[in-house]
């Protein structure tokens, strides 16, 4: 069945000042904002801004609320505190000291962790594994790079896990997540050995985001196609429609 958006979420109904930037309080970098964002995160430093401008008065009374916002899993819920406390801001730390100067890789897996967040809030997952998985995927690249003169993902794959693991390791993350985190790292170019959800969920995040440069002359039906073939999370696909299409 075909959800109708109602006013509030549809853009056509949208008016001037609906989409807003703030400046982020620990660095200054405008951060653009959507009306119905909850947060967003700001892709220079990291810090998570609450939206000012957020109201969802209507979800204490309207029917199709549950639609509008989404069904968020009960372990999504749970995880809450995770997902914007100490623990992704201290592997955000740690990458961005492994990235240094480098701010594009550091903007790429910011944006890869908040497209992470969003689909696991409807697809459910480990929160740790795929948290972790968004922010250090590419943790390789510059060892890569100084190894083999190439950032190309299969010396990332290769590179990428040992550099992680102790990452993780010095943050208390158990062995079963660093070890989970280390074969998406793995295989998040690849994807050769492993299917797991959380998996799944960093594949599409990343890939969201590498659409853009990786296929500039896909439009229309060409790009429909695409998206089908790439993308393993119904959330992720219906996310690279709204996007692209």
């Amino acid at each position: 069945m075909t959800r109708t958006l109602c006013p509030g979420q549809d853009t056509q109904f949208w008016k001037p000042g609906d989409i807003f930037e703030v400046p982020c309080p620990c660095c200054g970098q405008g951060v653009e904002f959507f009306k119905d964002d909850a947060r967003r995160r700001c892709l220079a430093c990291g810090h998570v801004l609450e939206n000012p401008g957020k109201s969802m008065g209507c979800a204490t009374w309207c029917g199709y609320a549950d639609q509008c916002l989404g069904n968020v899993p009960s372990q999504a819920v749970s995880s809450a505190g995770l997902r914007e406390g100490p623990l992704v801001q201290r592997l955000i730390e740690a990458m961005k000291k492994v990235f240094g100067s480098d701010q594009r890789r550091i903007t790429h897996a910011l944006r890869v962790l908040d497209h992470a967040e969003a689909i696991l809030a409807v697809e459910g997952g480990d929160p740790r594994v795929v948290l972790a998985a968004a922010v250090l995927h590419d943790i390789g690249i510059h060892e890569a790079e100084k190894k083999y003169g190439s950032p190309a993902g299969r010396y990332q794959e290769k590179e990428g896990p040992a550099i992680a693991r102790p990452i993780m390791e010095e943050l208390g993350l158990d062995p079963e997540t660093v070890a989970h985190v280390e074969k998406i790292i793995a295989n998040h170019h690849s994807a050769r050995d492993i299917d797991t959800l959380e998996f799944r969920i960093l594949w599409d995040a990343d890939w969201l985001v590498n659409i853009p440069d990786e296929f500039p002359e896909h439009h229309g039906e060409k790009m429909e196609n695409l998206i089908a073939k790439i993308f393993k999370t119904k959330t992720g696909g219906e996310t690279a429609r709204r996007l692209y299409l």
